[in-house]
């Protein structure tokens, strides 16, 4: 399937998570935020949110610094 990642369309295996992806990318069990088509998803239902073709994901990941 195809989704839009960022800004960037790419290619990814069907069926996929929200936490199937960030775990693809390297960042399973870091903090990040998530809007899927322009809603925010809570972390907490990453695991039972399924990403579909053609959907628009936006992923954020927060840093801390000084």
């Amino acid at each position: 399937m195809f989704i839009t990642l960022n800004g960037e369309r790419r290619e990814f295996p069907s069926p996929l998570t929200l936490a199937g992806l960030l775990s693809l990318l390297g960042f399973e069990g870091k903090p990040v935020v998530i809007e899927l088509n322009h809603e925010a998803i809570f972390p907490r239902d990453y695991a039972q949110t399924a990403i579909q073709d053609a959907d628009r994901i936006e992923l954020v990941t927060l840093a801390a610094g000084g």
